[in-house]
């Protein structure tokens, strides 16, 4: 039989968020043993590296208004969106590990325009929704999925030369519990789903994820999945720059990652948020593994 590929990407992205220690998730998340996870599954696996991640100067903290770091942020974003597409063009599945959320930028980038409808499935606390205007930080982080709807800076919304990425009824939000006004307000004009806490806790995450894949498995082409570990109830995953209390637990965690194995829908993937600098004895790479472990078909029995 020949073994499916698998090609991982690390991004150490920190600069899209204000809490150093996150550009260490990719190591974090190696050292927690995914290669060898994956290859039990009879995966074949190419650890591409690490993208070389710029390291501006303070000076270059603000770019433009209100968006810190962008020209790196842009830059990494440029350099991600390329490897992806030779990934995919290799005809691998895309493992990238974060970092910061803003490497989603790069990612959506280097896959969408191998998809004529691609879903995403965003996995977090938070909608990431906000831009230059919304953001109460500036923080890049916080807007990927904006970015990828073609909304926000040009910097950010063209990167590999095309805008948007994503249409927003190809994206389901799963496990929002923290979300700012302007997000707000731009999930109701656009019609994005999106499952928070309420809807978890209500329907169950079962109901959730069978609707999530309903909803994109009739009109989409492929799926990416955007996993921010602060999805995930800090006391099952602490090792992250903005925890949230209340968030899905880690066996929710591991249902919804079965699922999704079970509907073969997923054709790339991103962990991301890792920070171990906040962690307890690597725990949150830990799990970031064990999900992984779940969505390539790891079963108990």
């Amino acid at each position: 039989m020949v073994k499916k590929q698998i090609s991982i990407i690390g991004v150490p992205m920190d600069l899209g968020q204000s809490r150093r220690g996150v550009d260490m998730g990719p190591s974090a998340i190696r050292y927690a043993g995914v290669v060898e996870r994956l290859e039990k599954l009879n995966y074949e696996i190419h650890d591409m590296g690490d993208i070389e991640i710029g390291r501006p100067s303070k000076d270059e903290e603000v770019n433009d208004g209100n968006l810190k770091y962008l020209r790196a942020v842009s830059e990494a974003s440029d350099k991600l969106a390329l490897e992806v597409n030779r990934v995919i063009e290799s005809k691998s599945f895309p493992l990238i590990f974060g970092g910061d959320h803003s490497i989603a930028i790069g990612t959506l980038a280097g896959i969408s325009k191998h998809y004529k409808n691609l879903g995403v499935i965003w996995y977090d606390a938070h909608g990431d929704l906000n831009t230059s205007e919304t953001s109460p930080s500036g923080n890049i982080h916080g807007m990927p999925l904006a970015v990828s709807l073609g909304i926000g800076h040009p910097a950010l919304i063209n990167i590999a030369g095309y805008s948007p990425k994503v249409r927003p009824e190809n994206i389901v939000i799963i496990g929002a519990r923290s979300l700012d006004e302007g997000e707000r307000v731009l999930i109701r004009e656009k019609g994005i789903k999106v499952y928070t806490m309420h809807e978890i806790d209500r329907l169950g995450m079962t109901k959730v994820m069978e609707e999530a894949v309903s909803y994109l498995k009739s009109k989409t082409d492929g799926v990416h999945l955007s996993l921010d570990l602060d999805g995930i109830d800090p006391s099952d995953a602490p090792g992250v720059g903005t925890p949230v209390l209340g968030g899905i637990s880690y066996r929710e965690s591991h249902l919804a990652m079965e699922i999704l194995e079970e509907s073969n829908i997923i054709t790339s993937a991103e962990f991301v948020e890792v920070n171990p600098i906040l962690d307890e004895r690597n725990k949150t790479a830990t799990v970031a593994v064990a999900l992984m472990g779940s969505l390539f078909g790891e079963k108990l029995l």
